[in-house]
């Protein structure tokens, strides 16, 4: 059986049961206030993850040096261009 999640009044005051339940409520302006809280911090959470990739990539390749050559007419046939 799966648990349920809520907030037992045994351990809790009426007032955080009250906030618990505007929470997650669908039709109280809590709970769109927290979806959108939480919406707003993946998006920065995914921006920083990016960012952090990037830095790092540039790390690994100061360090080793680059991998692939970066001159683009090794990818293809010069005389195409003419």
């Amino acid at each position: 059986m799966a648990k349920k999640k809520s907030v037992s009044s045994k351990t809790h005051t009426q007032q955080q049961l009250n906030d618990y339940a505007n929470q997650h409520n669908h039709n109280n302006k809590a709970y769109r206030a927290r979806m959108l809280n939480d919406k707003m911090t993946k998006k920065v959470s995914r921006k920083q993850d990016a960012k952090r990739k990037i830095k790092s990539q540039a790390e690994f390749e100061a360090e080793h040096g680059v991998m692939y050559p970066l001159d683009w007419m090794c990818y293809g046939n010069p005389y195409d261009f003419d």
